[in-house]
């Protein structure tokens, strides 16, 4: 049995906003610990590593963060 799946751009953006976070927390969405990092466009948690994108993060922002703290080298 074979089923087709029609996709949608409406389809790919609610998809999507399901993992987003609509703004910063101080809680961790996955296991709603408060041992948390703030970045410019995620939150990481520092209890079970996991990362939630922030919707209005600025990537451009992340990745100047990530450089000047040493967690990507330069091109």
């Amino acid at each position: 049995m074979i089923r087709i799946l029609r996709l949608s751009p409406e389809r790919a953006l609610a998809r999507a906003s399901k993992h987003f976070l609509v703004a910063a927390s101080d809680r961790c969405p996955k296991c709603r610990s408060t041992f948390v990092g703030q970045e410019p466009a995620f939150v990481h948690c520092r209890c079970c590593g996991a990362m939630a994108r922030i919707a209005k993060g600025s990537l451009l922002a992340q990745e100047l963060f990530e450089l000047r703290s040493g967690l990507r080298l330069g091109p």
